[in-house]
């Protein structure tokens, strides 16, 4: 399973070296979308040329000095850690004319040149020669990212592909089953998953679990918040335990670092990472995007193409031993497709809505939403 990370700035909340320490103390690898902007000095802004939109233009904040300084020490230990820094863009422009979903291939393909650029001449942009340099070369590290509000992935395809980038992870949601590729680009979208105490579903994201919370409002009465903090977790749980269960199709959790409704979704996703490390399910890997498609990369495609027959909360028939033609004497039939310990890169989701909020899910789940959730995206 992959826990990403949208933006990922550190304003002195501390969120940042928070889950870093978290995935280091099981083991676990995430993957940052970093925002160009992060690392351009507000002072520097008309050096961002955004697509369609006036210099220096941006629908997110530029970060202080000293907010700057905290995510690129945040950035350097991420990477030396084993993390992925992927990219979330730029300008984060989700409406208007100019949106990221009116933006041509060659649109895109200036703003991923302005991010590679920020992110690798932040000491010329600063002034700052005497810090620590980042320790990866951004045009071999960045091999992927997620769109602003998850727009505009059809024109970002081949500029994706061109550039050679392996994957795309802004589809504007997707199903727990096993991925495909788009223009030779692995699709890895967010994911419906169980939305307990509701018909529906809801996108793998703090976002749209907020969306269908409290009707985007990011602050709200605190009553209710013990309620969704339970709810969320919940819902985490129940898409690991349902693509556990049945099809291991991977799961993917999207977040922002952020404080909405008192931080209870940094709460909730840390509750469900421990929840599923405590399992103890030898099986289960929590990776980085990267990481994820070496494994696909590596796999017999006869193999995916077998995986992908599985729907969604689809057990195969007979047994994976079956399903996967493998000798039953040389297999393991409570283990990962094929046995081999590596085939499974840790997907696990769950399952079923269940009524209590603050209740663990069951073991199966509607796989079709019954009614029409809240959608939308921060990204």
């Amino acid at each position: 399973m992959v826990f990403s990370w949208d933006g990922a700035g550190e304003v002195g909340t501390g969120l940042f070296p928070r889950f870093l320490k978290l995935a280091a103390d099981h083991g676990a690898h995430m993957t940052f979308f970093l925002s160009g902007l992060y690392l351009l000095p507000e002072d520097k802004k008309l050096g961002y040329a955004p697509p369609n939109n006036v210099p220096g233009a941006s629908d997110i904040g530029y970060l202080t000095d000293e907010h700057l300084k905290l995510t690129l020490d945040n950035i350097r230990q991420a990477w030396l850690d084993g993390h992925e820094i992927g990219t979330h863009f730029n300008g984060h422009f989700c409406t208007g004319p100019g949106s990221v979903a009116r933006w041509t291939p060659a649109d895109w393909q200036s703003e991923i040149d302005q991010a590679k650029r920020f992110v690798t001449s932040w000491k010329t942009a600063t002034g700052w020669y005497d810090q620590a340099p980042l320790p990866f070369d951004y045009e071999h590290e960045l091999t992927g990212g997620r769109t602003p509000c998850l727009l505009g992935q059809d024109n970002l395809l081949p500029t994706a592909r061109a550039l050679g980038w392996r994957y795309d992870a802004s589809s504007p949601g997707g199903n727990q089953t096993w991925p495909v590729k788009r223009d030779d680009v692995w699709d890895l979208p967010l994911q419906l998953i169980p939305f307990p105490g509701h018909r529906f579903e809801v996108l793998s994201m703090d976002y749209n679990i907020l969306a269908n919370q409290s009707h985007s409002a990011t602050s709200s009465d605190p009553r209710n918040y013990p309620g969704w903090r339970s709810q969320a977790t919940a819902s985490y749980i129940a898409g690991f335990q349902r693509a556990y269960e049945t099809n291991r199709a991977p799961l993917y959790i999207g977040n922002h670092f952020e404080q909405w409704n008192g931080g209870i979704y940094m709460d909730a996703v840390e509750d469900a990472f421990k929840h599923i490390a405590s399992l103890g399910q030898k099986d289960v890997r929590m990776v980085s995007f990267r990481q994820f498609v070496d494994w696909l990369d590596a796999q017999d495609p006869a193999l995916l193409d077998r995986l992908r027959q599985l729907e969604v909360g689809q057990r195969p028939t007979g047994g994976w031993s079956e399903f996967l033609n493998l000798d039953p004497a040389t297999s393991d039939p409570g283990s990962d497709p094929g046995s081999d310990p590596g085939s499974d890169p840790g997907s696990g989701p769950a399952s079923d809505p269940a009524t209590d909020p603050a209740s663990d899910p069951g073991a199966t789940a509607t796989t079709t939403p019954a009614t029409t959730p809240a959608t939308a995206t921060a990204g």
